[in-house]
């Protein structure tokens, strides 16, 4: 029960941080600019709230190191290289790869790509809005 309430007072924490910090305004002068973008280029602009309301949601309440890691790993390579055939071997951590057994590495392998997947379906969805 105690960690319970520690969560949550670091939420609290965490969203007055934001209020002081500006972090809503802007936000929203962020996502104004880029309706009127939307908006002349005849984008919708529910679009455009979408994707900032999953993005604000993903920051706040999901932020995981390990995950942002990951997605920025595939990022660089996505816009350096673009679609890879090899981008499994790329993301696979060689070292922790050859400790395995054939088992752990297919279930591995499985893992990475559907991280991958994740991945890479943010990053479309980030430079579609870019």
């Amino acid at each position: 029960m105690m960690n319970e309430a520690k969560t949550l007072k670091d939420y609290a924490k965490e969203a007055k941080r934001r209020l002081k910090t500006g972090y809503w305004q802007r936000y929203s002068n962020e996502i104004n600019k880029k309706m009127k973008e939307a908006e002349r280029d005849g984008v919708a602009p529910s679009k455009i709230i979408e994707y900032y309301s999953r993005r604000a949601e993903r920051e706040i309440h999901s932020y995981d190191a390990e995950k942002e890691a990951f997605y920025l790993k595939v990022k660089k390579i996505l816009d350096e290289v673009g679609e890879a055939p090899d981008i499994i071997g790329r993301l696979t951590d060689k070292k922790y790869y050859a400790t395995l057994s054939y088992e752990q590495k297919q279930r591995y392998t499985l893992e990475l790509s559907e991280k991958y997947r994740v991945a890479q379906k943010r990053y479309y969805e980030e430079k579609q809005y870019e």
